[in-house]
């Protein structure tokens, strides 16, 4: 159990800064730099890297960060799911082999959970793992995977077991991206971007000693990354200058200070949460409608829900009054306060909703935000399955009808 206030945390990674920042440094050097300091994530066990901080002393040390104007820890699927999995899950071994490497940003993870079959039931998956000695032989796709153009590595989920039952069967990869057999190829979204792929496996090879978690354990092993995805998707997040992890990105090689003149902050687009509600707010002032009554109120309800979800992560912070839903419930609220942003805004900017990008000129960042709202209700488990969670495992509400638990995974039909 620490005992390090915010305030202290402040005042010591201030001063770790001041002794260690050199904008000449690159990317590659700064970020190892903040790995052997353990500031790279310091909610991780001390066994793993870390600090064993709670999120409130995390969201300090980013602010910190943030308020010093220095490049931040790697950010991606490694930092917030891989390197927790596998410090819960892992071996001494796999801990040493596999988190190092994220928390110098030498390597970029992707995640390899959903199939075009198996999304919302993703204990459905049929991607194959296939024994050969010491190696697994991988077949299959998957589908709506982040970064897996940059990725170095993947979190992949195969069946390696088909006669025992759906969920029972699966293990848990820590898998090689740069290989033969593996096909990536980008999906482009309404957005102008890629961040999604489709990932396509023919023969290719992972070690046996990369299973993480044991052989058909893989299910309670995903459960966890699913659990620190909501959570960390539903908790906000601190803005902060950061680059590309990996090397397949490109910007390890990259000085600290240029990336800092380029000013890259949270290249995970705008941060749904109170200070993005101030920008609204002095939009619609901009623009003179703030006394019109009808987005007066739907401006009230939307800074009501705002609060409401900063009320409700910080009494999660604190640990009072859990129920075993603050992440699913916080990735709902998410969602929503995506879609009501989205309506706010196209509501307070009135005919320019139809334009795009520049064409909004200062108003661009309401675009960004009505083409990209859509997403939240669908990635990291949609909404419906969301609720399912919720009343099933939480309320105690009864299951869908189904076939049996215990039904072998090759007897089951198959969508």
């Amino acid at each position: 159990m620490n005992n390090e206030t915010p305030e202290q945390v402040e005042v010591e990674l201030s001063s770790w800064i001041e002794e260690n920042w050199d904008q000449d440094l690159t990317v590659a050097e700064w970020w190892q730099t903040l790995a052997d300091a353990r500031y790279s994530h310091t909610m991780l066990p001390e066994t793993a890297g870390g600090r064993g901080w709670g999120r409130d002393l995390n969201q300090v040390v980013l602010r910190t960060m943030a308020d010093k104007n220095v490049l931040g820890p790697p950010t991606g699927l490694g930092m917030m799911l891989a390197a927790p999995t596998i410090a819960a899950h892992g071996t001494d071994e796999q801990i040493a082999r596999f988190v190092p490497p994220i928390l110098n940003g030498q390597q970029a993870w992707c995640q390899l959970f959903s199939e075009p079959g198996a999304g919302s039931d993703l204990a459905g998956l049929q991607c194959k793992a296939q024994k050969d000695g010491d190696e697994w032989i991988i077949n299959g796709q998957k589908v709506w995977t982040s970064g897996g153009q940059v990725a170095d590595m993947g979190m992949l989920i195969a069946r390696t077991d088909p006669e025992l039952p759906k969920h029972q069967g699966i293990s848990y990869f820590a898998f090689e991206m740069k290989q033969n057999g593996v096909d990536v190829r980008p999906l482009k979204e309404m957005t102008g971007r890629a961040l999604f792929n489709e990932v396509f496996f023919t023969d290719a090879q992972v070690p046996d000693d990369s299973i993480i978690g044991g052989r058909s354990n893989g299910w309670r092993v995903a459960n966890s990354t699913l659990m620190f995805e909501r959570s960390h998707l539903g908790s906000g997040s601190v803005p902060v200058a950061t680059a590309l992890a990996g090397t397949i990105a490109g910007q390890l090689s990259m000085k600290v200070g240029d990336i800092m003149r380029r000013q890259v902050r949270g290249q995970g687009g705008l941060v749904i949460g109170p200070r993005l509600f101030d920008r609204l707010l002095e939009l619609a002032q901009k623009l003179g409608r703030e006394k019109d009554p009808v987005l007066r109120e739907e401006l009230m309800k939307l800074y009501s829900l705002v609060e409401v979800n900063r009320l409700n992560m910080l009494r999660v912070k604190s640990g009072q009054g859990r129920t075993g839903a603050e992440g699913n419930i916080g990735k709902l609220m998410m969602s929503e306060l995506y879609r009501q942003f989205r309506e706010v805004g196209v509501m307070a900017i009135g005919a320019d909703g139809m334009l795009q990008g520049v064409e909004t000129g200062d108003n661009a960042w309401i675009h960004e935000v009505t083409v990209f709202s859509p997403a939240p209700a669908i990635y990291g488990g949609t909404d419906q399955v969301q609720r399912n969670i919720i009343g099933e495992r939480v309320l105690g509400l009864p299951k869908e009808p189904g076939h049996p638990k215990e039904t072998p995974f090759i007897d089951l039909p198959k969508n």
